[in-house]
């Protein structure tokens, strides 16, 4: 075994320094916690990082989620028609599905490519019925979908298009960040991704009147952030009214200042995070021609390389266990790919959906796959022991 070995090789890893610091004391100096200047700094430095005209922070990705599809429904004039059918890949976080099914959606699950791990764009128009209003499509692990495609079959069938963009921040697609394919794209900023305000999520949108809709379902479905002409309720100029005046069925999901200073101090250093996750992938592209029965994510686009994928193929099939436990006896942590095949979890019983596909490749990587992290920093030593792991333990274990 090497002799650099690491002592430990992480899912996830703090991005901050001093200037994290910095910005939370000039915060805590301010004597200001709620959302405020700091947050709105933020919202609009992100929605100029991704070529977006608007921004909108909450205090979650999965809120972000939950935030972009009510938005959708209650948007003047509404995207999506009330208990439609919403397609999406078999593989995700759960909170892409739980928005679609809280707001008295179906689900529509579909399954994904083996190469790419996004949704399978050859079995999407199969699966559009009377039913569908919607694609709610996933970048998965830092990977774009195939957008253009995806794009194209919405736009012909009349479908609105959503983007969860939350694992895949910085990536793009024929020179397009993710997340701006849809008529809005969600983001995380949650510890382990690629930015970190503690907790944290945006939506990023082209379109004012559903901008709009996410400002008010924000903060409890009232007015008060809205200019007074708008297109969800007009104000009336008396402020004792238009302070609480109620108007959507919203939320309380306001990020605090703390994470609006973080955001800022955090989108400087993002590029140089993104070019470093990038040059770690190639590195483990190039050792990762030893394997023969492992498979590794495919590239499409320019991905932003959460992490990396590996679904182990032929004679290493039902082996993962093994391997997983050998891999964390050096170190490695490792975890599923994101939820494997999401309809073989129990809280199905509580989801509305369509009927299930054949989805076997979901059911592939729910068996044979796992993920290990990828980081801001040079990992050329934890991803040269990774692969020397890796090709002993086909070596012992092919006959």
């Amino acid at each position: 075994m090497t002799s650099n070995q690491p002592k430990k090789y992480a899912l996830a890893s703090s991005t901050w320094d001093s200037s994290e610091g910095d910005a939370m004391q000039r915060v805590i100096a301010s004597g200001k916690f709620t959302m405020g200047d700091e947050v709105r700094r933020f919202e609009k430095e992100f929605a100029e990082f991704n070529g977006s005209t608007y921004s909108v922070m909450f205090n979650s990705g999965s809120s972000a989620n939950l935030a972009l599809v009510a938005a959708s429904l209650y948007r003047n004039p509404s995207l999506i028609r009330p208990g439609s059918s919403i397609i999406v890949p078999a593989v995700s976080w759960s909170t892409t599905y739980f928005p679609v099914n809280q707001l008295g959606f179906k689900l529509s699950f579909v399954d994904i490519d083996p190469d790419t791990l996004n949704i399978d764009v050859n079995l999407i128009e199969r699966s559009i019925t009377s039913d569908t209003t919607a694609i709610f499509g996933v970048n998965l692990l830092g990977n774009p979908a195939d957008w253009y495609k995806i794009k194209e079959i919405a736009d012909s069938k009349n479908l609105v298009l959503l983007e969860d963009n939350c694992e895949s921040m910085g990536a793009t697609l024929g020179g397009k960040k993710t997340g701006t394919f849809g008529i809005g794209g969600t983001f995380s900023t949650f510890f382990s991704h690629h930015i970190s305000t503690m907790e944290g999520g945006l939506v990023v949108t082209d379109d004012l009147n559903l901008y709009e809709t996410l400002l008010s379902l924000r903060a409890h479905g009232w007015t008060r952030d809205l200019s007074t002409k708008n297109s969800v309720h007009t104000k009336t100029g008396n402020d004792w009214d238009d302070l609480f005046r109620f108007v959507l069925p919203g939320y309380n999901l306001r990020p605090l200042e703390l994470e609006g200073a973080l955001g800022q101090s955090q989108l400087r250093k993002l590029p140089d995070f993104i070019l470093q996750r990038r040059k770690n992938a190639q590195r483990l592209i190039a050792l990762s021609n030893q394997l023969e029965f492992m498979s590794f994510q495919k590239e499409f686009g320019d991905s932003s390389w959460f992490g990396f994928s590996i679904v182990l193929r032929g004679p290493l099939m039902g082996k993962r266990k093994l391997l997983v436990e050998s891999l964390a006896h050096f170190g490695i942590e490792t975890r599923p790919i994101v939820t494997g095949n999401f309809t073989l979890n129990p809280v199905m019983k509580h989801l509305n959906f369509e009927e299930v596909p054949n989805l076997p490749i979901a059911d592939e990587i729910h068996e044979n796959g796992f993920f290990v992290g990828n980081h801001h920093f040079d990992l050329s030593c934890e991803i040269d022991l990774l692969v020397e792991l890796l090709v002993d333990f086909e070596e012992k274990h092919v006959k």
